[in-house]
């Protein structure tokens, strides 16, 4: 059972189709990043999710419910940051929370800990409409917060923070995930960020799923595509023999580059090319960096 799984999820603004046949599998525990550009899809399936767009086709199942059945009682279980923090701005942090504490009917002390856990504690009789989009989406993630989710949805929630406010708010997150058992959803379209915290992925591209999974899965795929360097005194004569040797190659920059080989083979090729008076100036592996596999996943 996941503890949020869309089915054949479809959407279409005017005549135009924004999402195509989604299938969002989050895990219970998990903290799932999901992934793509900027107009990719990813808020409005958070946003359908949430039951904040009407479903025009397809499933939203929480916990193993269906939304449309249990609406309240899945959503009293549900915290969530859809795009712009919505904050009354007249009202300190303390009196925004005060109100959806009342709604919520949790321990009034839960707003000193959801203050404490994002840094807010300091801001005493600041109004929200002082604070910066950093302070604001801080605060919109403690309202999130305030009535312990089972399940917490963010979409883009390190907008406008500054470098330390991204490290505490991916600390945070992951310290609800293990300590609290939370289920955490967080969209994004930097993988860089998100690779760093998050056990799943899902990659939306133009409306449709591009792949979802572990994030061990997109690192297998980075481990297939690195290369080796070969720095040689005859680049093109070395490219011959390895393809004479079943070693595809090619030169680029005036060096030989070659798929990966095990370190095996690596000591095997460097040692035949010595004794054949060839000079290896340099063996050196290269690595795409996941967001190269991000991209490439997105561009096929």
């Amino acid at each position: 059972m996941y503890a949020l799984e869309t089915t054949s999820l479809t959407h279409h603004f005017g005549k135009e189709r924004v999402l195509d046949n989604i299938q969002l599998q989050v895990s219970p525990g998990s903290i799932y990043g999901f992934l793509g550009p900027n107009g990719a899809g990813k808020t409005t399936t958070l946003r359908l999710a949430l039951g904040l767009l009407r479903k025009q086709q397809g499933e939203i199942n929480f916990f193993g419910k269906p939304l449309e059945k249990h609406r309240n009682e899945i959503l009293s279980k549900v915290g969530s940051l859809i795009e712009s923090p919505s904050l009354y701005g007249h009202l300190t942090a303390r009196e925004n929370l005060r109100l959806l504490q009342n709604i919520y009917r949790c321990p009034k002390n839960r707003i000193d800990e959801v203050l404490n856990l994002v840094g807010l504690a300091h801001t005493g009789s600041k109004k929200a409409s002082r604070f910066s989009l950093g302070m604001k989406q801080r605060l919109s993630i403690a309202i999130a917060l305030l009535h312990h989710p089972a399940l917490l949805i963010l979409d883009e929630p390190t907008n406008g923070l500054d470098p330390n406010g991204i490290i505490e708010v991916r600390e945070l997150l992951k310290r609800l995930s293990q300590e609290e058992g939370t289920t955490i959803v967080v969209s994004s379209h930097l993988l860089s960020e998100i690779e760093k915290m998050v056990s799943h992925l899902g990659i939306i591209h133009r409306g449709k799923m591009m792949f979802q999974g572990r994030i061990e899965e997109l690192k297998a795929r980075q481990e297939q595509s690195s290369s080796l360097i070969l720095g040689t005194s005859d680049p093109e004569g070395v490219s011959r023999l390895l393809s004479d040797w079943s070693i595809p190659g090619k030169v680029e920059n005036g060096k030989v580059v070659i798929p990966a080989l095990s370190r095996e083979k690596i000591v095997e090729v460097n040692r035949q090319l010595v004794e054949m008076k060839i000079g290896v100036y340099e063996i050196t592996a290269v690595r795409n960096d996941l967001e190269t596999i991000f991209m490439n996943v997105v561009n096929e």
